[in-house]
């Protein structure tokens, strides 16, 4: 464990993220949730505990810079939880959304939610394009579908001034030719995920105004 702690310690530092103890212990016990419950669930194809603190922890991360003003998000597709619940634990005041289609993964969800005291996350189970009784400032997602389909899915789910945050891998230069005309792609930015040899990166993303 103490290794473990000292991995996410030195993560968040070269991530120039600042997070309290207790934060940092809630993180750790996700994981540990997660590894738990994954044979049952199918949560993660990862079975190290080191590299689900890359790539799952720092990796979910990297997300929270673009939210720093945000109220409400939704983690569309969010599967065992990512970024949803790291964003959660870091953002008490943030409330936030986990939806995803498949009931096996929301029971863990709801449960995880329940053991780590997440009072500003709501658990939805449902196709995405079903849900019409919520609006959000952020839609996010961690690799749920190509940017095209992602805007087609959540657009109704966005506010006013609400945009997306897209968590993509290698740069996605087809995916970006397909987005609308109507959808305005305002910021991408490649991220450094600490111990994590994979290209991350950043889409940022907002309907055009008068469209």
């Amino acid at each position: 464990m103490t290794d473990f702690k000292e991995q996410l310690k030195s993560g968040l530092q070269a991530m120039n993220l600042e997070l309290d103890t207790t934060k940092q212990l809630l993180l750790l016990e996700y994981v540990s949730l997660l590894k738990k419950w994954n044979s049952t669930y199918n949560l993660t194809a990862l079975r190290d505990e080191r590299k689900m603190i890359s790539h799952h922890l720092l990796d979910s991360l990297t997300l929270l810079p673009y939210v720093a003003n945000a109220q409400t998000l939704m983690d569309v597709g969010s599967g065992g939880g990512m970024p949803g619940i790291p964003t959660a634990i870091c953002r008490p005041d943030l409330h936030i959304t986990l939806l995803d289609a498949n009931t096996k993964k929301t029971a863990f969800l709801q449960q995880a939610v329940i053991e780590l005291g997440l009072g500003n996350v709501t658990v939805a189970s449902g196709r995405v394009e079903a849900m019409h009784d919520k609006k959000v400032d952020v839609v996010t997602s961690r690799a749920f579908a190509e940017l095209h389909d992602f805007i087609a899915l959540t657009k109704h789910l966005l506010n006013e001034n609400g945009y997306w945050a897209a968590m993509k891998g290698v740069y996605p230069y087809e995916e970006l030719e397909n987005v609308p005309q109507n959808i305005e792609v305002y910021q991408i930015d490649k991220l450094h995920v600490p111990t994590l040899n994979a290209e991350r990166h950043m889409v940022l993303m907002r309907p055009k105004k008068g469209e």
